[in-house]
């Protein structure tokens, strides 16, 4: 949920903020990831924005100097089996808490992207488009969109023939031509509408026809 009254954030409060963001909520297939970032206000990154405008090279890029300037960052993920059993936007939430909870550096205040707040136990904000409006979200984002792009190369070494190194597991026709000539693999979430639908396809009984 959004911040509350009693969660809206003291701007004069000292101490480090963490900028929080997610990647991989649309997808069928895989971990939902999180990341949260603690910048270096004396070592400023560059070209800093929301990673869904960013080429894959400039993320990259990106991503590197984002670990080596940070003062500190943590990636987190959310399973496809928790995907399935909390649903997506709770399982979110939850990958989101524990990016934070992997911090080095406990941050006296979080601003997480998107308009819902994961539990915490310190202060936070939810920030419509912060991806594009706060740097450090923007770093959030940008780690948490490589690292899961990078789980979709390896996921299509593994599992060839989905194209996820291309689509990302997003339902693109070539996605859905696959899960309609292959099946689902054990990645796919079992609790989006074409993963079950596919399932559904699997398990039905051949038609039969007499002389």
């Amino acid at each position: 949920m959004a911040a509350n009254p009693q969660q809206a954030l003291c701007w004069d409060t000292p101490g480090l903020m963490a900028g929080v963001d997610e990647a991989g909520r649309g997808p069928l297939v895989g971990p939902v990831m999180a990341a949260a970032v603690i910048l270096d206000d004396q070592n400023p990154i560059v070209g800093l924005a929301d990673s869904k405008k960013l080429t894959s090279a400039k993320r990259e890029r990106l991503y590197d100097e984002i670990r080596a300037k940070a003062l500190c960052c943590s990636v987190a993920m959310a399973t496809v089996e928790e995907i399935d059993q909390l649903n997506i936007l709770h399982a979110t939430m939850l990958a989101m808490r524990r990016a934070v909870e992997g911090l080095r550096l406990k941050p006296t205040r979080v601003l997480v992207d998107g308009n819902r707040l994961p539990t915490l136990d310190v202060l936070a904000e939810a920030i419509v488009k912060g991806d594009a409006l706060v740097p450090a979200i923007s770093a959030a984002s940008i780690l948490a969109k490589v690292t899961r792009d990078r789980w979709c190369q390896e996921l299509e070494l593994q599992y060839p023939g989905y194209g996820f190194a291309e689509h990302k597991g997003y339902g693109t026709a070539a996605h859905m031509d696959a899960l309609q000539r292959l099946g689902p693999c054990p990645e796919h979430r079992r609790s989006f509408a074409p993963v079950t639908a596919a399932y559904a396809q699997m398990h039905v009984a051949p038609t039969t026809t007499t002389a």
